[in-house]
């Protein structure tokens, strides 16, 4: 692979977006109506998901109060301080598959008396409970993240899962609350989601959907979040093209004193339609550069078709759609144990994660929470780790870049002459683009060119007075696979990236290959 300093990348950039000619292709036309604003993409877009499975928690993100490596009450301080950058707002746990298997006393009071088990799931490994109930609390409040807690209803019970709700929220006297209190936490936790099973279809009790909703309207009748936590309850839904667990659940998970608040959904890109196929994490040609592309633009339709039997069955949008579990699946990285789907990150990846980020915005009146897969050293992780040492991913990259877009009021736009990309058969716009008012009142504009080998012009315009400049930064490398490595960190890392209008237009040379994210100056 091949690799340039970083400072000769990123003046490279800067030379593209400012000084470079334009190509001899017409530019790309985005046309941004900041006048008639749409619904608010919520910061829980960017959740993230950390599951009991190889060294997601264990050694990624836990290491123990005795560690060498430095840590707070035995979570890495090198972990948590990277992911306190992204403003991580949502974290998912404790699976996932494994939350059918867990149950929730295995994991509280000293660790040194809670049991050993196997997880069968992800490799027939020891799980040692070291991490629990409490434990998680402690890591969403060093984040300052809320927390979305999977309940186990494949294996457990209707008592089991209202008895946890009780210790997490309760207040007062109960026998529950005071044992929250002996674990050193006196106050309620607050619960933001509850997740009723996972992947019923499957890892979760292999249920049609009917058997699944009548399990879920027996468990959810039992389980009541304590005074003042104004918990959301999410159903186990479908994957991939199957839209029929959408369907029936939307019409039949309500009931006399139960709730339902969002629907869940599932689905991993990979660049073809076999996961456990011959589909390198590095390596790969253009060939399965542009299959994985086109792969993950399948979410826009998958979401679609969903939100449609929503709409046909809850008009009033009451229903979120929670895009729980998304992300790349590759083939596992040569020499690592079975079962725990450690894969590099690269370049490519980064484009994915920006894909999915314009296809939720566009749907943000129905996703109004995902969480990708996952956060530490498991599929398209954010940060990988091996012993003391970490280092970031591309995909890191992209989520701080859209940072600016959590709580944001999305804008409308449109893509004219947006051309096609297309290699070996296959064929994709080339350019994808997403537009929101942040917070702070600056226009922000999300860019994708997944051309990896030519320039995307983009022409800007505003409510058609057109905007002045742009400024913010640019993730590109000179490689498809590019991705960052404990001897090269810093590989791929986003640079500056700004233009000025001239003559009355705003143009910005998106480099091949590459994610933007600038604010405009209106």
């Amino acid at each position: 692979m091949n690799r340039f300093p970083r400072r000769a990348l990123a003046a490279g950039i800067v030379a593209a977006c400012v000084g470079a000619p334009a190509s001899a292709a017409a530019p790309v036309a985005v046309a941004i109506d900041a006048v008639h604003p749409g619904p608010v993409i919520s910061k829980y877009v960017y959740g993230q998901f950390a599951e009991h499975l190889g060294t997601g928690i264990y050694g990624g993100l836990w290491v123990g109060p005795g560690s060498a490596i430095p840590n707070t009450r035995g979570w890495r301080n090198d972990v948590v301080g990277a992911l306190k950058a992204l403003h991580v707002p949502l974290v998912r746990w404790p699976g996932g598959c494994f939350a059918d298997q867990y149950h929730w006393r295995d994991g509280i009071g000293p660790r040194a008396r809670r049991p050993v088990r196997i997880n069968t799931n992800w490799g027939g490994v020891d799980e040692t409970n070291a991490v629990g109930t409490d434990e998680f609390f402690d890591l969403v409040g060093q984040l300052g993240a809320d927390a979305y807690v999977n309940g186990n209803l494949g294996s457990g019970t209707a008592r089991e899962m209202s008895e946890w709700m009780e210790y997490m929220t309760a207040a007062g006297n109960s026998s529950l609350a005071r044992l929250r209190a002996r674990n050193g936490h006196p106050a309620p936790y607050k619960v933001a989601f509850f997740g009723i099973g996972n992947e019923a279809w499957g890892c979760g009790g292999n249920m049609r959907p009917e058997q699944y909703a009548d399990a879920y309207r027996r468990f959810a009748t039992f389980v009541h979040p304590g005074a003042g936590n104004d918990t959301r309850f999410i159903a186990a839904g479908g994957h991939d093209d199957d839209t029929s667990w959408t369907d029936y659940l939307s019409q039949h998970v309500y009931g006399w004193g139960v709730r339902a608040d969002g629907i869940s959904f599932h689905y991993y890109t990979s660049p073809g339609p076999d996961k456990n196929g011959k589909y390198g994490a590095t390596g790969f040609d253009e060939s399965r550069w542009i299959q994985t592309l086109s792969q993950t633009r399948r979410m826009e339709d998958f979401i679609a078709n969903n939100v449609a039997r929503l709409d046909a069955h809850d008009p009033q949008k009451k229903l979120m759609f929670a895009v729980d579990e998304w992300g790349t699946w590759y083939d596992a990285e040569e020499g690592s144990k079975p079962g725990f789907l450690q894969q590099q990150n690269t370049l490519r990846d980064a484009l994915v994660a920006a894909l999915n980020f314009n296809i939720f915005h566009a749907h943000a009146d129905r996703v109004r929470m995902t969480s990708i897969a996952q956060m530490v050293n498991v599929l398209q992780a954010m940060i990988r780790t091996d012993g003391g040492k970490m280092v970031l991913t591309p995909t890191y990259h992209v989520f701080r870049m859209y940072v600016p877009f959590q709580d944001a009021v999305s804008v409308p736009l449109k893509l004219a002459n947006n051309p096609p990309y297309t290699f070996g058969g296959v064929t994709i716009p080339a350019v994808s683009a997403s537009a929101a008012r942040g917070k702070d009142g600056r226009l922000y504009l999300a860019l994708v060119n997944a051309n990896p080998r030519e320039t995307a012009d983009v022409d800007v315009g505003v409510g058609g007075a057109g905007a002045s400049a742009a400024s913010g930064t640019v993730l590109t490398a000179a490689a498809m696979d590019a991705h960052n490595t404990f001897a090269a960190p810093r590989a791929v890392a986003p640079a500056p990236f700004a233009a000025r209008a001239a003559h009355g237009r705003l143009v910005l040379h998106l480099p091949a290959k590459s994610v933007a994210v600038v604010a405009l100056h209106e």
